[in-house]
């Protein structure tokens, strides 16, 4: 039986910002359906490592491959396009509009659908069916109709995870979507992230070890831009360096 190819390979990936360099060849290959979580430092590279996944930064050595094909020279928009999407560390939502016309929003830009002036939103069917869903999916139906800047932290940061599922992504990037929230808010956004459909392959970057490694399958752990080490939450776990960058942190 044919392997399918990875649905992300990292090929020596580096990124040079003047004399620093914050990302120091990287190298990964991350199956269909995989829950991968990194770890590190603050400081390590972890967020750089996703701007060049996403597209955001340009890659200053290596390649990147999207399913087999070679999507370096590609900008954020075609990389988008192609099934990446992504959270920010901060929370970027039309404040301004409801949490309903966020949703609507990205469906219709994701799925490249032109509103038509003075046609009724309700002959927009598959797209109004598709944010329902997520409103649904993501325990935001009842506060549908709340401006986005009015409902809570823990709500937005749910809502900015909604948007970026909107145009049924294969590569889902979450940079710490947990982050700031309460302990309830990160118990509740963990049951949600671990009910996304299981072929989405899902990175996240997470501070909670306790989170990070019930989510994760495989972890990577970054220091100074480069991998220190990789493997299953046992491997990382007994790794004798890992410990000692976290500092005596209980990883297990």
């Amino acid at each position: 039986m044919k392997q399918s190819a990875p649905c992300l390979v990292l090929e020596n990936l580096s990124r040079d910002f003047g004399g620093l360099r914050a990302v120091d060849k990287v190298s990964l290959a991350i199956q269909p359906g995989e829950r991968h979580v990194f770890i590190g430092p603050n400081g390590a590279g972890k967020t750089t490592l996703f701007n060049l996944i996403s597209g955001e930064v340009r890659a200053t050595e290596g390649r990147i491959l999207l399913s087999g094909k070679d999507v370096t020279g590609l900008g954020p928009d075609r990389r988008a396009a192609l099934g990446i999407a992504r959270t920010f560390q901060i929370t970027n939502l039309f404040s301004q509009l409801t949490v309903s016309e966020n949703l609507l929003l990205a469906c219709q830009a994701l799925e490249r659908t032109k509103f038509v002036m003075h046609r009724p939103l309700s002959s927009y069917g598959h797209l109004l069916e598709r944010s329902r869903s997520l409103l649904q999916e993501f325990e935001l139906s009842e506060m549908s109709g709340q401006l986005a800047k009015n409902i809570s932290y823990g709500d937005q940061r749910k809502l900015e995870v909604a948007l970026s599922l909107a145009g049924r992504p294969r590569l889902l990037l979450l940079d710490e979507p947990m982050a700031g929230l309460s302990s309830s808010e990160t118990h509740s956004m963990h049951l949600l992230l671990q009910k996304l459909d299981p072929a989405i392959t899902i990175l996240l970057i997470e501070h909670d070890m306790d989170v990070a490694f019930e989510f994760a399958e495989q972890l990577t752990v970054l220091h100074q831009g480069a991998v220190l080490a990789q493997g299953d939450k046992e491997e990382i776990r007994a790794n004798p360096i890992v410990q000692e960058i976290y500092l005596g942190a209980d990883v297990g």
